[in-house]
């Protein structure tokens, strides 16, 4: 601002600083204007001349003052008020800032207040500093790896939830750079236990991106519960307030700096806003290591909530629905005393004495604990018996008499390589057939073996289904030229079957992928089965007669393909589980679906029923597996302590454990009594495909990605163990597992494949092991 020139016509000289001052006057506060009239009033020119320069000086400094984030958030809250409440702040918290200002139409008042700002400034805003996050979690993860060793397994899983925030928080912002550089630096020590879920979030590089993704709105909107020691957790809060009500920093360097306050403060807003802590009152070396991460995660939507203030707890739910009847079905008088009589018969036929002792088998002892169910307790069947019935009775307790003792215990505390550890294997270790798929082209998803060990069939992405004799048999379908009315009994079926046949037979039906199939149990192994149900990508459950070789009905109801179905272990019901996240029972005499069984939050990827089949469990890609009640449709069991979505399932002959694996290489064997989870073994270097169980359940079989069957104690305590040298073969070959694997104590055996992933496994009733899978031809380059 210049000094005015003054007029001609002005009858007194006035001097330009006099000229100017009204000018001045008009943009300066009252107290200033005061001084300088009081300047001017006793003769102080050069000090009345000095402060109207400052005051000019200071009018073009504010005019080009810059704004910082934080400040701009205050001033836009002056502003952003609802229309509703005038007195209502709208912007009170930054995480609200655009989702209001979109809803309020940008007001005018806005959009002045951001037109007043500099160039300068609104650079100065769009680069704030995003290293603030990788400052805080390198602090963090130092801190949490420099723990003293008993508190580390409750630590490290605080790493997962603010990794994923922060993450997330760099993308939703903008920092794409910052994202993928946090992302590179982080994840892998994070990798081994949440692969699975970091994969995703590596996809999401766009504000769009989190915006329309269900799990990033799942961390966003739903609080991630961490189980903590009560000491632990004083520890935490110590260390996050540098000191200040626990002990001293751990393993880093603590916050310092500028960078580290702030890192400090996005740590703090994760745990206070994101994270809930379930503080125990068990000491940290009262509760087992794996036990940590049972209740941990996003449990809100998990567990069906029995009280609208109760806290998610899965163990709480599991013990409000009171107690299961795990026991045996019971079996009708009339069938067991047939039983009986056809047994006495043929142990006279056959001149042994001794199979008079094999009745004891149709009456197993009752177990200490276990609740029996009655026969009012079982799904609705036929009353009369059928011959087929007697033959499976029959035959269940041959296989009783015959079964190889596997003792999983006499393997303990033996070197594999001694003398004496070639007895011990024969002992402890099943016989394992193996069956490769050569030459498949887009690959068969799913294999399975019959009851009975006649017949194996496979899936294949091609739409059909392939049947093989194992015993070498003629497979024989319908010849195409015969009529309906000329079929009125068994006799007349066969005399329209085809003359010539062979020992495999395609099945074409389906319009897509082949994910799962189950051979009709009714027979067990006295039998051949006489039906296969398959499930597909095109939606259907598709029931298909092996005597005649083709398709008899197609069950049509879920809306996305179907993962996996499986018979009842009595016949005539069979479960379906599909991407449409429910899980559905069936029976073969109706095309419409009898429950629905809804609650997970993504896909059902696996049903198994429990031997009595009073039960049906579940595993989903919600990382969960649950129990239902299969007449009420209820779920009466959850299961949480994966960390990446489930493929497979087992449920043990006797009843009492279920075991769980998935994408997270582990494998969970759970009590179905209390809900709570047993143990943990890990071993497998990649995702696991099948797991069976042997007939006195104290051993589970597992077949993976990483071309290896492996065998586990199920009565082993378990934990870390060292590495191991195990003999895989007949012949010297062995293998020294790198610790790296991580491997359990439990593990008892591994045997490897040359280039084949193993899909099914299937434990016979007399211990043989079966295992099936299709070779991967190397790259020819």
């Amino acid at each position: 601002m210049s000094a005015a020139t003054p007029a001609a016509s002005s009858s007194g000289g006035v001097s330009p600083v006099n000229a100017s001052a009204p000018d001045v006057t008009q943009n300066v506060s009252s107290i200033d204007r005061l001084v300088l009239e009081y300047l001017r009033s006793r003769g102080h020119k050069d000090a009345e001349r000095a402060l109207n320069e400052s005051l000019e000086s200071g009018s073009v400094d504010e005019s080009a003052k810059t704004v910082s984030a934080e400040d701009l958030i205050k001033t836009l809250a002056v502003y952003a008020q609802k229309p509703s409440r005038p007195g209502d702040n709208v912007l009170k918290e930054s995480a609200n800032v655009l989702q209001e200002l979109t809803a309020m139409g940008n007001p005018p008042s806005i959009q002045n207040l951001i037109a007043s700002l500099g160039t300068v400034g609104a650079e100065d805003i769009l680069s704030v500093d995003p290293t603030d996050k990788e400052e805080g979690f390198r602090e963090l993860e130092a801190w949490v790896e420099g723990s003293l060793d008993m508190y580390k397994p409750e630590f490290r899983p605080i790493l997962f939830p603010i990794f994923c925030h922060f993450h997330l928080d760099l993308v939703q912002r903008g920092f794409k750079e910052a994202a993928l550089r946090f992302y590179a630096t982080y994840s892998p020590s994070l990798a081994p236990m949440h692969h699975a879920t970091l994969h995703h979030l590596s996809t999401l590089l766009l504000p769009s991106h989190v915006q329309n993704d269900d799990d990033a709105q799942r961390f966003k909107n739903e609080k991630y519960v961490i189980r903590m020691s009560r000491s632990g957790f004083s520890l935490l809060v110590g260390w996050l307030t540098e000191g200040v009500g626990g002990e001293a920093t751990g393993a880093g360097d603590g916050f310092s700096g500028e960078k580290g306050k702030r890192g400090r403060a996005a740590i703090m807003r994760v745990v206070n806003n994101h994270l809930r802590f379930d503080v125990t009152a068990a000491s940290a070396t009262a509760v087992s290591p794996n036990a940590w991460e049972e209740s941990t995660g996003l449990l809100s939507q998990l567990i069906p909530q029995t009280s609208a203030s109760a806290t998610p707890n899965p163990h709480a739910f599991n013990a409000s629905k009171g107690e299961l009847k795990l026991g045996p079905a019971p079996i009708s008088e009339e069938l067991r005393a047939e039983t009986e009589r056809v047994i006495r018969e043929q142990s006279v036929l056959d001149r042994d004495p001794n199979a008079q002792f094999d009745l004891q088998f149709l009456r197993p002892p009752a177990v200490l604990g276990v609740i029996s169910p009655t026969e009012s307790d079982m799904l609705p069947y036929p009353q009369s018996f059928k011959t087929v019935d007697v033959q499976r009775e029959v035959e269940k307790v041959r296989d009783a008499r015959k079964r190889i003792r596997l003792e999983p215990s006499a393997l303990s505390s033996i070197d594999m390589n001694s003398v004496q550890g070639g007895a011990a294997r024969a002992r402890g270790l099943p016989s394992i057939c193996a069956y490769t798929l050569h030459d498949v082209g887009e690959g068969a998803p799913c294999c399975t073996f019959s009851p009975d060990l006649t017949l194996m069939a496979a899936g294949f992405s091609e739409s059909y289904i392939r049947l093989w004799s194992l015993k070498n048999e003629k497979l024989k379908g319908l010849r195409n030229d015969f009529s309906l009315s000329s079929v009125k009994d068994s006799g007349s079926l066969s005399k329209i079957q085809q003359k010539e046949g062979n020992t495999t037979r395609k099945l074409v039906g389906h319009s897509g992928p082949v994910y799962s199939l189950s051979f009709d149990p009714l027979g067990g192994s006295a039998v051949p089965p006489r039906y296969l149900l398959s499930a597909s990508a095109d939606a259907t459950t598709r029931l298909w007669s092996l005597d005649t070789m083709t398709n008899v009905v197609a069950f049509r109801g879920h809306q996305n393909p179907v993962w996996d179905v499986q018979w009842s272990p009595m016949g005539i019901y069979f479960a379906t589980a599909s991407r449409d996240r429910t899980a559905r029972l069936w029976s073969t005499d109706r095309t419409s679906c009898l429950r629905i069984y809804a609650g997970h939050l993504s896909d059902v990827d696996c049903v198994r029923f429990h031997p009595n089949s009073l039960y049906l469990a579940t595993g989903s890609s919600d990382w969960t597996a649950r129990l239902w009640d299969v007449q009420r449709g209820a779920c009466v069991r959850v299961f949480i302590g994966h960390q990446g979505s489930l493929s497979t399932l087992a449920i043990s002959p006797d009843g009492r454990y279920l075991a769980s694996a998935g994408e997270d290489l582990a494998i969970n064997l759970w009590d179905l009594g209390s809900g709570r989870r047993i143990k943990k073994m890990t071993g497998h270097t990649a995702s696991v495909y099948s797991l069976s169980f042997s007939a006195e359940s104290s051993m589970l079989v597992s077949g993976g990605a990483d071309w290896t069957v492996r065998c586990w104690d199920v009565r082993g305590a378990g934990g870390s163990g060292k590495s191991r040298e195990s003999g895989v073969t007949e012949s010297t070959i062995t293998r020294t597992i790198d610790d790296e694997n991580n491997e359990t104590s439990d593990l008892l055996a591994t045997f490897p494949t040359k280039r084949t992933p193993i899909t099914n496994v299937h434990f016979t009733p007399r211990n043989l092991c079966l295992v099936a899978g299709n070779f991967l031809a190397p790259d020819s380059r």
